[in-house]
């Protein structure tokens, strides 16, 4: 039986009784936009010869509530999105507590990982990087965040807020060329060290095969290289010298980027 009485299943029930009578979208309608035909109406309509003209001097645009309406709006995406938010953390703290019984963890420790001021944070995290995105996946990754880290029992502020900010962040191109260059970097089994000057080839040893195997088109290679520049700009990736010239990628994933690509992936049992 799951645990009752979290943070997060009472937060989300809070939400629930509070917009049951009103939907987000329902609030934005019932918000007063002038459809197109209203405001028409504020215009001066001219008759010359035979058609309609409309005077307009910015009156039309001014009366129609532009401003008002992205408030609205704004109100209602932010409890959207928190909803969104709160029942894929609500699910995948779920599937956590099912895998940390199965593996043995106590009730207690349980309870004091869901109760730690570390989740609180990292939900407050969470919270305030969701009012960035439209986008319920990226959303998801921030519930992924939350319970993996709950998980590993490692939700240490500095490097989860980095996390929290990059599941909103990155495209899924990102994901993809980062997945794709570990699992090379993996298969890499030489690491060579000069020992004069202790720079690293193994670069060259993980891109090459990429680029052998079509991993590079005529036509991704811009994108693959400003996925790189976003992923090192994170963390994820770094720059490494090699001794030998190339015009491949120099870039091999960070240890902070292995975390969090096994941060973002659905909860393992």
């Amino acid at each position: 039986m799951a645990i009752t009485g979290n943070e997060v299943e009472v937060a989300n029930q809070v939400r629930r009784d509070e917009e049951l009578s009103r939907s987000p979208v329902g609030r934005v309608i019932e918000s007063g936009l002038p459809v197109a035909g209203a405001a028409v109406s504020l215009g001066t309509a001219l008759v010359s010869g035979g058609s309609t003209v409309l005077v307009v001097a910015g009156s039309i645009v001014a009366a129609s509530g532009i401003v008002d309406w992205f408030r609205r709006l704004g109100t209602s995406k932010v409890s959207e999105n928190l909803e969104v938010l709160g029942q894929a953390t609500e699910d995948a703290l779920s599937r956590v507590e099912n895998v940390l019984r199965e593996h043995g963890t106590s009730i207690d420790e349980i309870k004091r990982r869901l109760e730690s001021e570390d989740l609180k944070s990292a939900m407050a995290s969470a919270s305030l990087q969701a009012l960035r995105t439209t986008q319920k996946d990226r959303l998801v990754r921030l519930s992924l965040v939350l319970a993996n880290g709950l998980k590993e029992n490692d939700l240490k502020p500095e490097s989860t807020d980095d996390m929290m900010r990059a599941a909103v962040e990155l495209k899924d191109i990102d994901l993809q060329v980062l997945n794709t260059v570990l699992d090379q970097q993996r298969k890499t089994t030489t690491l060579s060290l000069s020992t004069v000057d202790g720079i690293i080839n193994q670069p060259i040893e993980v891109w090459r095969p990429l680029n052998q195997s079509g991993f590079f088109t005529a036509e991704n290679h811009m994108e693959i290289l400003t996925s790189l520049e976003r992923l090192k700009s994170l963390g994820f990736c770094a720059e490494v010298q090699t001794m030998t010239p190339s015009w491949l990628p120099r870039a091999l994933v960070t240890p902070l980027g292995e975390i969090f690509l096994k941060r973002v992936r659905e909860i393992a049992t």
